[in-house]
């Protein structure tokens, strides 16, 4: 079924779902803690986790300040747990995709008139089409407008601002690399992250790169987008 732009706001609809065109950011992260009093793990724990010599937390590493430093209202909300990302989901009136949905949304283009070079009904091995030039990752997708956070960093650069990359399949930013998005699987204690992210080169952006984390992790490199059931 053809894809059209949502009246939702900021969502493409894919078949029967809509998706979330960019990562969920701070700003939108912030209305939904001010409204509901939300308050994350990794507030509440002192700061979330990044990958160094092992798993290490960070002391004040947390959504509003996902470096140890405020981030932007623009920049995508990291240091969220599964749970914490379906709560914000829910709250707009959506859900976290199923680990199906994103990879239909992320690879096959569904568009009626889709943009150059995309092409509609085709399935491309990388969320960026036929290569992962375009995306923010690690190494061997070209030059992208990442925030330099390297210095507080053992390794890349750090996230960019979302859909501040070249837009991909269905139009969607950042579905391949930038942050890892949590999706919904059938495993209760570990879910899906998909996608890659800044700290991993393009591999990690395939579909069959399958990978997974405890849904009570908040992590400096996973965030999240949502979906919507067609009505």
């Amino acid at each position: 079924m053809a894809s059209s732009s949502d009246d939702l706001g900021n969502m493409q609809r894919i078949g029967g779902f809509s998706i979330d065109i960019t990562e969920v950011t701070i700003g939108q992260f912030a209305r939904f803690a001010v409204a509901t009093g939300f308050m994350t793990k990794a507030e509440r724990g002192g700061g979330g986790l990044v990958y160094a010599a092992g798993w290490e937390q960070k002391a004040g590493w947390t959504w509003r300040t996902p470096y140890g430093r405020p981030g932007q209202d623009d920049e995508p909300a990291v240091h969220v747990t599964f749970d914490e990302a379906q709560a914000y989901c829910r709250w707009a009136g959506k859900r976290l995709p199923t680990e199906q949905e994103w990879i239909e949304a992320a690879y096959t283009e569904r568009r009626a008139s889709p943009t150059s070079p995309f092409e509609r009904g085709r399935t491309y091995p990388y969320p960026t089409g036929d290569s992962p030039e375009g995306a923010n990752c690690l190494g061997d997708c070209g030059e992208t407008p990442a925030i330099d956070y390297s210095a507080v960093l053992e390794r890349g650069r750090g996230h960019a601002k979302a859909g501040t990359t070249r837009p991909g399949v269905n139009g969607l930013y950042d579905m391949g690399a930038n942050v890892w998005e949590w999706v919904d699987t059938e495993d209760r204690a570990q879910k899906g992250t998909r996608g890659g992210s800044w700290w991993y080169g393009a591999a990690q952006m395939r579909a069959d790169y399958d990978a997974s984390k405890p849904r009570n992790m908040a992590v400096v490199y996973i965030g999240f987008r949502c979906v919507k059931d067609r009505q």
